[in-house]
């Protein structure tokens, strides 16, 4: 809510490149309908793809993991609770209904407080945790670095919240309909709004993810779909919570600086279109046998680092194993090598000589 009260200062003084990085993130939102019509089949599995890196990639930021083994059983189909195995498991799942909820929806809800609580009761689903309810007592975001408690922010009351959270929705939605701002930074006001406010007692920033995505899909950004925002923060965490540290000190004064926050949220979007334009290069570049595809989306559209799970991304349908083999003969040509500095195993990095 703070940062809507003045948008003129909130958004005074925009970096030069962000405007260059939203140029490119809008004219790849032009490029999807295209794509839409003549990849059809591999949008599917990139889909579902997503949709499995998402709900694992935004339960692991908050600690949630589950063995890899279980993951595509959990998402594979609803289980009732007495299937899963612990705690763990029940949220992981709780996150997958959430998240199809919102890619699944015919047309996306307008922000809401009863919208929210309804993620949030599915966040929670299959827990004992009573979700659906916003915070009851005071809240703080916390931090453990060394092992030592420490208060970065203290979010405003439950009182408070009850007020604060429809008027941010309200203010959001007056600002996207007279187009106040670009959408992008539109949102991701919004978001760094609803984690100052902190409205629930368990599940911000899952749902805050939620709120990300659902926003980029109503506001037309399909690459949300297709590409997992959430796999990249997870791989971005660092920056992802020195961000909203440097955007959130002075918000309850209003003299916040929302750039730290918003450019990295616009770099995440602009990854993701990177990654769903080579993807889109390499299934049209591949007319060759799955090895020969690895080859090319190797040597000519992968990072200069990258990982097994890269390739695994861009080429839906190619095995592991095809590609291990591809990355072996690889490495004996002397096109690519290890990082030195990774570990070793299934999921080092490499690195393109």
């Amino acid at each position: 809510m703070r940062s809507f009260i003045d948008l003129d200062r909130t958004l005074g003084n925009q970096p030069l490149r962000l405007g260059v990085i939203l140029s490119r993130a809008d004219t790849g939102r032009g490029r999807e309908a295209t794509v839409r019509d003549q990849l059809r089949e591999l949008l599917r599995s990139l889909a579902e793809t997503t949709r499995i890196a998402s709900i694992t990639a935004s339960s692991a930021i908050e600690g949630v993991e589950v063995a890899p083994q279980r993951i595509r059983r959990l998402v594979a189909t609803r289980r009732e609770p007495e299937r899963f195995r612990n705690r763990n498991e029940r949220e992981f799942a709780g996150y997958r209904d959430a998240m199809d909820e919102i890619t699944r929806a015919t047309e996306q809800e307008a922000f809401s407080v009863p919208y929210v609580l309804h993620l949030h009761r599915l966040l929670f689903g299959h827990t004992d945790a009573r979700g659906g309810r916003l915070k009851t007592e005071q809240n703080l975001i916390v931090s453990y670095e060394g092992g030592q408690r420490r208060t970065l922010f203290t979010p405003p009351s439950p009182k408070e919240t009850e007020f604060l959270l429809p008027e941010l929705f309200e203010r959001y939605r007056l600002a996207v309909e007279g187009r106040a701002a670009h959408p992008i930074l539109l949102l991701g006001l919004m978001v760094l709004d609803f984690l100052a406010i902190h409205p629930v007692a368990d599940g911000n920033g899952r749902l805050a993810r939620l709120l990300t995505v659902h926003g980029l899909l109503r506001e037309g950004y399909e690459v949300a779909r297709y590409v997992s925002i959430e796999q990249r923060m997870f791989d971005t965490r660092d920056g992802y919570y020195a961000a909203l540290y440097a955007s959130q000190r002075r918000w309850p004064e209003g003299e916040h600086d929302a750039w730290p926050w918003l450019g990295y949220l616009v770099e995440v979007i602009a990854y993701a279109y990177g990654s769903f334009e080579q993807r889109v290069v390499a299934q049209r570049a591949s007319s060759g046998s799955k090895q020969e595809r690895v080859r090319e989306y190797v040597l000519q559209h992968a990072s200069p680092r990258f990982r097994l799970s890269d390739i695994r991304r861009a080429l839906p349908g190619v095995s592991d194993a095809t590609i291990r083999l591809m990355l072996a003969r690889l490495k004996q040509e002397g096109h690519i090598m290890p990082d030195p500095n990774d570990h070793t195993g299934p999921t080092a990095a490499w690195i393109r000589r």
